[in-house]
């Protein structure tokens, strides 16, 4: 099973758009990949359809979407066709064809007693470094606005060396300011308390310092 901070495993994979290799053709470049139970069900068709109509923020982020299930090209490419006619929505990510859960369970997508996979999230970075995993179960969809969040936090914090709070940028403690990494020195506690004197941040105490970027 992968974990954060480990490389994406390299893959050659099927999709609608083609055959892909994973993380090679998005090198330079943050992706997303989520897995879905099925096509054709009910919370997977609602998940796609508020992926595909928050696509263009997603690209704002520097990111690419790609979606997983363990069925075949053509059940995507009719289920899409199916949310274009009826939604009035055009899936313009790709959807890999996993038919024989090769990648699903490399990535461990696939829980225990299941055929079909999670509705997990990997958010990859450009390196090709995992950094983020989120985990939902097959009767509950998941918020898109947060998997944004996270990957919007992740590039601030790599721009920045912060933290991001709970609700980011909408804490109900700092609003959107960001979380200054605790000291861990003697020396560094100093230090916070002249940066807080000179108004450079905002500190609770010394281990809870925040400012604004």
């Amino acid at each position: 099973m992968a974990v954060i901070g480990e490389k994406f495993p390299e893959v050659l994979v099927k999709t609608t758009q083609g055959n892909k290799n994973l993380p090679g053709d998005f090198k330079g470049k943050w992706f997303v990949l989520f897995s879905h139970p099925a096509d054709f069900t009910p919370v997977c068709t609602t998940e796609f359809y508020a992926f595909q109509t928050r696509y263009e923020k997603f690209k704002e982020l520097d990111a690419e979407l790609i979606g997983l299930s363990v069925d075949q090209v053509f059940s995507h490419l009719k289920w899409t066709e199916w949310i274009k006619d009826n939604l009035k929505v055009e899936i313009e990510f790709p959807i890999i064809a996993d038919d024989r859960g090769d990648l699903a369970q490399t990535l461990g997508m696939i829980p225990s007693g299941s055929s079909t996979t999670a509705r997990a999230v990997f958010i990859v970075d450009p390196s090709g470094t995992i950094r983020a995993i989120i985990y939902y179960p097959a009767e509950v969809g998941r918020d898109v606005d947060e998997i944004l969040r996270a990957l919007k936090a992740l590039q601030v914090s790599d721009a920045n060396g912060v933290a991001l709070p709970h609700k980011w940028p909408d804490n109900e403690l700092i609003k959107d300011k960001v979380i200054v990494p605790p000291a861990s020195t003697k020396e560094q506690i100093k230090d916070r308390e002249e940066a807080k004197k000179n108004g450079e941040i905002e500190c609770l105490d010394w281990w809870l310092c925040y400012k604004k970027l």
